[in-house]
């Protein structure tokens, strides 16, 4: 018997997800959207057609929308269903997701605007902390509906004068909690770091800070896909704005995301964001700048579900605010290739100014523009690191290995 989830974008009910007998998805736009001069799409890989999407068509991007590797699998284990059932994981926890998009059962009514929040003190906020690898997303627990893409071990919440929050019903987050990893338990500082020292030198980057509660230290992401608008009752109203990654947007699932298993090449997100960005000129030197920065720093696992497009208004599209930023060579578990090729090379020691070179040619740009930019960015970093690394021995460190890689990469761009 087939099945149906109500999909809502915006607040505006924007179709529908099916899954028939089979188990398998499809999509339908509603004939309301279609019938809306105002309507755009959820998704660049899901343009507005009145026919139905079928399962390869659709999972991409509403896949995409859901945990990912081990915390999937846990999540599934909580809430009794199959690990590899999107549509019942979507039923489950689609109700704060990355974006503007929400799920609910067929046939019920989108609630009245009603934002509730659980606060939570400090003793709340660390027993959650530490039961999040066993309860992910804290899915399953009554009035909680939150999924956020990715295997790392993180948390919706809701900041306000300094006080966490957990979002219930369709409330709005403001912030993305990341706890340290278990087996590198500095990458807390280490995202910090990185992604301070990328706004430092002119990147639009999301803002972190980081927070420590008991033993555990944390970071806390500020949301780019949430504003606050003023409304006439004097409080601002929280509002969702509309986004989804790269690997959403060209139809490619997320266990596919990284390029040597069929994920998005650099040459094909520059060719996207060429075709979908309302600012292409200025995203195409931004996404170069992020190419960049991610190889001076020697982050190896910027992939395509780590860039993404933001809708800001109906009309509007443009890259998102860069994030998960940190450098991954710090690890030498981890592995030493580059999760998308530069100029035909995967291996970040062999990359020369001539993979830069080539890279201009698949993203259609200036060779002697992306040259320029390579060697300033690298001088830029060299000169802001001290400014950054200030206050925080743990950063201190990552900021002692990045001057070291970014050097290195220096002089080794500048050689045969």
């Amino acid at each position: 018997m087939a099945r149906t989830l109500d999909v809502y974008l915006h607040q505006y009910l924007s179709g529908h997800l099916i899954q028939d007998k089979h188990g398998q998805m499809r999509f339908q736009y509603a004939e309301s959207w279609l019938a809306d001069p105002n309507a755009v799409v959820l998704s660049y890989s899901l343009p507005l057609r009145k026919e139905r999407f079928g399962p390869r068509e659709c999972r991409g991007f509403f896949g995409g929308i859901l945990p990912e590797a081990s915390n999937r699998e846990v999540i599934a284990r909580n809430l009794g269903i199959s690990p590899r059932n999107d549509f019942a994981m979507l039923e489950q926890i689609g109700g704060e997701c990355a974006g503007s998009v929400m799920f609910l059962p067929s046939g019920v009514a989108l609630p009245e605007r009603d934002d509730r929040y659980r606060s939570l003190s400090g003793r709340d906020l660390a027993k959650i902390l530490r039961t999040l690898p066993r309860r992910p997303l804290l899915a399953g627990e009554d009035g909680v509906r939150l999924s956020l893409a990715g295997a790392q071990d993180k948390l919706a919440v809701h900041v306000a004068d300094g006080r966490i929050s957990i979002p219930l019903g369709g409330a709005p987050s403001t912030h993305i909690l990341k706890p340290a990893i278990e087996r590198f338990p500095e990458t807390v500082f280490n995202e910090a770091f990185c992604m301070k020292l990328a706004g430092a030198i002119g990147l639009i980057v999301a803002s972190v800070e980081i927070g420590r509660i008991e033993d555990i230290d944390y970071l806390l992401v500020e949301r780019y896909d949430r504003r606050r608008i003023p409304a006439t009752s004097g409080d601002a109203v929280l509002e969702r704005l509309h986004q989804e990654d790269f690997c959403q947007a060209l139809s490619v699932v997320s266990e596919n995301k990284y390029e040597n298993e069929g994920g998005p090449s650099l040459k094909k997100c520059f060719a996207l964001l060429r075709e979908i960005s309302d600012t292409p000129v200025i995203d195409l030197q931004r996404l170069l700048d992020a190419v960049i920065f991610n190889f001076l720093i020697g982050n190896n696992d910027a992939h395509g579900k780590n860039f993404s497009i933001l809708y800001p208004d109906r009309s509007a599209r443009r890259l998102a605010p860069f994030y998960d930023v940190l450098s991954t060579r710090i690890y030498p578990d981890l592995s030493g290739k580059m999760a998308m090729k530069i100029g035909g090379e995967y291996g970040p020691d062999q990359i020369r100014l001539r993979h830069f070179e080539r890279l201009a040619e698949d993203a259609d740009l200036a060779k002697p523009l992306v040259k320029r930019r390579l060697l300033a960015l690298a001088e830029t970093i060299l000169a802001k690191i001290p400014e950054v690394a200030t206050g925080n021995p743990k950063m201190r460190e990552v900021a002692d290995f990045i001057r070291g890689q970014c050097e290195r990469k220096k002089s080794q761009i500048n050689t045969n």
